[in-house]
Parts: structure tokens; sequence; C-alpha cells
């Protein structure tokens, strides 16, 4: 394309956007609402999959052996488990550091009237995992262990986090599929309006010898205007919100936060910014598209 073309589509494109400008607005109007709405409900959800990430973190298997086992055993079978690749980590407990715990959580001063290790067979591996949802494909593994006793777990706690996963999936796939329903249908009508208007001199631009891809362009680039214009709107806004919201919780609910940790702006927008951009500019582009293959006959 030359680059005289390409002003005269980016020029067309703007004038196009003045003359159905009240369709234009209602246009970005729509997806500034639908893109606030999404970076609304994707920084509450990038939020509750980081809190349900920092549970899965404490949520350990904890790995008892037959009484006599050696540690040199134990330490062999953590090497074997570190290998698996749903484990993030495992940390051996010595009887003594498992004794010593106990005292110090429980007994306190009372534990001076033991003279022996009452703990002496309670060494044991604990394992964290990088997904709570493989948690019973590994304790299938370990209980297959001949040393191992014991596997101390909760199925619960891993249906419950990978239910939380999968619940935040199903919301962000349906955030997305409305988003571009709602938006592709209002920029379809808009550059519809705009081919109407347009039609006569269309026409005559096609008897001159226009390609298609003369006549489409303008349109084209006016849905990507929208889109851009449509998407730049409602990141500003959930800025400014986002951070609103979380002055608010530490100011007011000091206590949440020393709980739950919140991501910060950086964090959260590092990932929206270009998500929206995409979507944004993206819808604009196939709205366009399609209006223009629908209605025009060129």
């Amino acid at each position: 394309m030359r680059i005289s073309t390409f002003f005269y589509a980016l020029g067309q494109g703007f004038r196009n956007l003045l003359r159905n400008r009240w369709f234009a607005l209602a246009s970005i109007a729509t997806i500034t609402t639908c893109l606030f709405m999404f970076g609304v409900f994707y920084s509450i959800l990038l939020n509750f999959r980081h809190i349900v990430a920092t549970i899965e973190e404490g949520v350990s298997i904890t790995v008892f052996f037959e009484p006599g086992t050696s540690e040199e055993i134990m330490l062999q079978r953590k090497v074997e488990i570190e290998e698996r690749p749903e484990v993030s980590e495992v940390v051996y407990i010595s009887a003594e550091e498992a004794w010593d715990s106990f005292k110090g959580d429980y007994l306190g001063e009372y534990a001076e009237g033991f003279t022996e290790n009452p703990l002496e067979d309670s060494a044991n591996l604990e394992i964290y995992l990088a997904d709570v949802a493989h948690q019973a494909e590994l304790v299938d593994f370990v209980e297959e262990m001949e040393e191992v006793r014991e596997v101390n777990y909760s199925a619960m706690t891993a249906d419950t986090l990978t239910g939380a996963n999968r619940l935040i999936a199903y919301i962000s796939v349906g955030l997305i599929v409305l988003l571009f329903a709602v938006s592709l249908f209002l920029i379809s009508n808009t550059i519809s309006v705009g081919i109407a208007v347009r039609r006569e001199e269309i026409t005559i631009m096609k008897y001159v010898g226009a390609t298609d891809f003369f006549v489409r362009a303008p349109f084209v680039i006016e849905g990507l205007l929208i889109g851009l214009v449509g998407s730049a709107i409602p990141l500003g806004l959930t800025y400014v919100l986002y951070n609103k919201v979380l002055e608010y919780i530490a100011a007011h609910f000091p206590s949440l936060s020393g709980l739950v940790t919140f991501l910060p702006d950086k964090t959260v927008f590092a990932t929206l910014v270009p998500i929206c951009l995409i979507m944004g500019v993206g819808i604009g582009f196939l709205g366009s598209m399609f209006s223009v293959r629908k209605h025009l006959r060129v």
C-alpha cells in the first residue's frame, strides 16, 4: 500500500467518524462500558486467583515412614518426589525437628519433664504442590512406596481450590464472549450507517476503477479507531478506580490488609493493558470487516 493511499484511508476513516459521530459515540460508549466491566471483573478475578494461589502454597501433604526407616532412605524418597512435575517443594523434617516444633507449640515449660523424644518415629516429608489439582495423583504415587506408613492430606481443600480456579476460568470466558457479542453488533451497525451514507460515492469510485481494498480501507480504519478509543478510556477509569479501592481498604480495613495481600496496580495492568487494547482494536477490526463484507457489493 502506497503512503498516499494510507493517508487517504486514514483521513476518510476520521471523516466517517465525524459524519456518523452519534453512532460512533454509541459504539465507543458500548466498548468502553464492556471493557470497563471486564477490567473491574478481571482485577477482582486476578486478585482472587492470587489469593487462591497463596492458599495453595500453604497446602501440603505430609508423609510418615515406617518405624526404623533410615534417614538415607527418606532423603532418597524426597529426591524421587521432587522430580515429579506437580511438586514445587519437598521439606524433610527430622524426628528432632518435629519434637522441637511440638514442644514450642503445645508444651512450653512442661516439655522439661520428657527425657526422651516421644516422636522418635515421626520424621516426615512435607510436600508442597505447584497445582493442588494434581494432589490425588501424587498421593497415589507416594502411597505405593513400601516405606510409607501414612499420608496426611485434605481432599476437600484440594477440591475446593480446584473448583475455585475452574470457576474463575468459566467467568473469564463468559465475560469475553459477552463483550465480543455486544461490541461487534454495535460497531457493525455504525459501519453499516457509514456505508449507506456513502453508497453513491462508493459506486462512483468503483466506476472509475477503485480497488476493493481502496474502498474498504476507510471503514476498517474507522472500526480500528472506535476500538482504540473505546479501549483507552476504560483502562484509565479502571486504573483510577483500582488504586482508590486499594487506598480505601488500607485506610478503613487494616486488619483485612494484613490477612489478604492484594496485587499492586503494576502487576494487574501489566496484563490488563495489552488485553484490553487487543480486544478493543480486535473488536473494531472484526466489526468493520464483517459489516463491509456484508453490505458492500464491491
